[in-house]
C-alpha cells in the first residue's frame, strides 16, 4: 500500500447545467484519466456518464487529439483535472449555419 505522500492528487469534473461537481482524487503516480475518472465514483453522482465512451480532456485539452493520448492512455500528473463531457445534442457548426441563415432572413424581411 502506498502512503498519502506517494500519491498524486488530480481532480474529476463533471457538468450538467442543473448539477456540477468537482471530486479531488489521490491516485499513484502513473494512473491514467480513465481511471481516475473511474476512482472517483463519479458515476454515483451522475449515473447518465459512460466511462468507456465519454469525451474526457485535460483543462479543455481534449483527450485522444492533438498528440494527447485517449483517456485510457493519457497518464495524469500532479493537478491535472479530468473533465468529463456531455455529448453534444447538436453540431456547433449546424447551430451557427442556421444563427446565419436566420439573421440574414430577418435583415431582408
Amino acid at each position: 500500500m502506498m502512503s498519502e505522500a506517494e500519491l498524486i492528487k488530480v481532480e474529476v469534473a463533471f457538468a450538467r447545467p442543473d448539477k456540477q461537481k468537482i471530486l479531488e482524487v489521490l491516485v499513484p503516480p502513473g494512473t491514467t484519466a480513465l481511471q481516475a475518472a473511474e476512482q472517483s465514483g463519479i458515476v454515483r453522482h451522475f449515473p447518465e456518464i459512460e466511462l468507456e465512451q465519454a469525451t474526457m480532456g485535460i483543462f479543455g485539452q481534449v483527450l485522444g487529439t492533438k498528440g494527447l493520448g485517449k483517456p485510457a492512455e493519457h497518464v495524469l500528473v500532479e493537478g491535472d483535472r479530468v473533465e468529463i463531457y456531455r455529448p453534444l445534442i447538436a453540431d456547433p457548426k449546424e447551430v451557427r449555419r442556421r444563427r446565419a441563415e436566420k439573421s440574414k432572413a430577418d435583415k431582408s424581411a
